[in-house]
Formats: structure tokens, C-alpha cells, sequence
């Protein structure tokens, strides 16, 4: 009877994921649905997340799937407002969706990566506080990444133009700094609320993020990498059970950040108010 009430320790728990259907996401909804949570899938495609929906809905979890492209702004107003819609708490967000490898720009001007992996979910978050706040406790989760350390800043030019390097793995780096300085910023202003924040480096996980990383890259790139199910342990974890507010956990731990730029609480005030004018002008 005991292991029956810990493995359904999050009934009640209302958790939305994004970018669900595959890699650490979905290993991330399958392991909170085994515990009970009731889940709110945000993806962009309705289709490709169907069959997990379908999966655990077999296991009496009440789940739904809503359309969220993070790529285009509009999309993730349109996805917040249906959350928001369902007039329910709202007790954990996973902001795990993103993407790497790929060149191009987003519709509404960004760097793809800047734009999907950070300002996507930083439009996603600020429109879901308010709930978040009024269902507390809760928590927000970004899967951040230990590349984060090999960026030395935020160019501001460089964040507003197409991709730039063939890999795109330096872009891909860039977003994930804010990734980490975001979950900082976010982190002190949510003090006293009762909402928490923390950002995962999950660890070099193979997952289909890199599906376009041009060739020979990319079978190179993987030849190292955890699965998905290693990969979404330390994410479930923050999405559950760790303590504070604002903090970086690697894999195992709650460490400082891996970089100087990381640990910037300037650039990481600027981040937040360059964001949040350029999702306004984007409206």
C-alpha cells in the first residue's frame, strides 16, 4: 500500500510539458503520469503526439494535447490562452521543448534557436505566472544544457538575424545561457510567492533535437549521449521534489553555473528586458 500512495504522489497535480512527444519530454510525461499528475501537452504537432496521448490516457491519466509552435509567437499566445481557458490550476510548467542544429530564423525575426529555445517559453511563462502563482505551490522547470558554458555572452545583433555557423551549435549555445540566466532572473522575482524555478542541464542526451544537424555531425555528436530516460530523471526531479528557487541542477546537484556570463545578474536583468519588449512588439 505504501509504494501504491508514493507512485501517486501528484494526483490532483496539474503539469504542462512542452514539446512532449518525443525525447525527454515524453519520458518526462510518462514518468509524472505513472505518479498521478494530470497532464497538458504543448506541442506542434497534434498528430506526432497523438499516440503518447492515446498511451496514457490507457492508464486512466487524464491528459491534453494542445497545439503550441514555439517558433511563432502568436502560437504560443493562441496555446496559453487555451491553457488558461480550461479555468484550472496550473501546478508545474516544464519548459522542455527546443531545438539544435538547425539554421534559419523565426517568423517573427529572431535566430531560431534564441527564438524557440528561449523566447518561445520566456512569451509561454510570463503569460502562464499569474495561474502558476494562484495554484502555489508550484514550479517552473527549464531543460537548459551544460552548453551553456561555451557561450561568452548574448550578442543582441546577432539574436535578430538568421543563423550564422554550419553547425549551429554555437546559436544553440547562446540559447541555452538564456535558458539558464531567464530561470535566475526568474528565480528573484518570484521570491515569497510560492512559486519556484530551476533550470536542468539534463546531460548530453541523443535526442531528436539534432535531426538536422548536417551530416557527418551528427552520428558524431551521438556517439556519447544518455538516453532519454537518463536524460528526463534529473527534470522529473526538479518538476517534484527539489528545494529553492532560481538554482542550476546538473544531472545530480545543485551546482553554481559553469560560466562567468551565467552568473551575471546584469545580463540577465537585460535579457529579461530585451525579452520582454520584443514579445510585446511582436503582438
Amino acid at each position: 500500500m505504501r509504494t501504491v500512495l508514493r507512485m501517486r504522489d501528484l494526483e490532483g497535480k496539474i503539469v504542462a510539458i512542452t514539446g512532449a512527444n518525443i525525447g525527454i519530454g515524453r519520458a518526462v510525461a510518462e514518468a509524472l503520469a505513472a505518479r498521478g499528475a494530470s497532464l497538458r501537452l504543448l506541442c506542434r504537432s497534434l498528430d506526432k503526439v497523438a499516440p503518447l496521448v492515446e498511451s496514457l490516457r490507457e492508464q486512466a491519466t487524464d491528459v491534453i494535447a494542445i497545439p503550441c509552435d514555439l517558433g511563432r509567437l502568436d502560437s504560443v499566445r493562441e496555446a496559453a490562452a487555451e491553457l488558461l481557458a480550461r479555468d484550472e490550476p496550473l501546478h508545474v510548467l516544464v519548459n522542455n521543448a527546443g531545438i539544435g542544429g538547425q539554421k534559419g530564423k523565426t517568423p517573427d525575426g529572431f535566430e531560431l534557436h534564441f527564438g524557440v529555445n528561449h523566447l518561445g517559453h520566456f512569451l509561454l511563462t510570463n503569460l502562464l505566472l499569474d495561474r502558476l502563482k494562484a495554484s502555489a505551490p508550484a514550479r517552473i522547470v527549464h531543460v537548459a544544457s551544460g552548453s551553456h558554458y561555451k557561450a561568452p555572452g548574448i550578442d543582441w545583433d546577432a539574436v535578430q538575424q538568421p543563423t550564422k555557423t554550419v553547425s549551429g551549435f554555437p546559436e544553440y549555445s547562446v540559447s541555452k545561457l538564456a535558458n539558464v540566466l531567464f530561470n535566475a532572473e526568474l528565480g528573484r522575482r518570484l521570491e515569497g510567492t510560492g512559486v519556484t524555478s530551476y533550470a536542468v542541464n539534463p546531460g548530453r542526451v541523443a535526442t531528436n533535437i539534432w535531426q538536422r544537424m548536417p551530416w557527418p555531425l551528427r552520428p558524431l555528436f551521438k556517439l556519447t549521449m544518455w538516453s532519454s530516460e537518463q536524460g528526463a530523471r534529473s527534470t522529473t526531479r526538479a518538476a517534484t521534489d527539489l528545494v529553492g528557487t532560481g538554482c542550476y541542477f546538473d544531472k545530480h546537484a545543485v551546482i553554481q553555473p559553469a560560466s562567468t556570463p551565467a552568473q551575471d545578474t546584469q545580463l540577465a536583468f537585460e535579457l529579461w528586458d530585451r525579452s520582454e519588449r520584443w514579445v510585446s512588439s511582436a503582438s
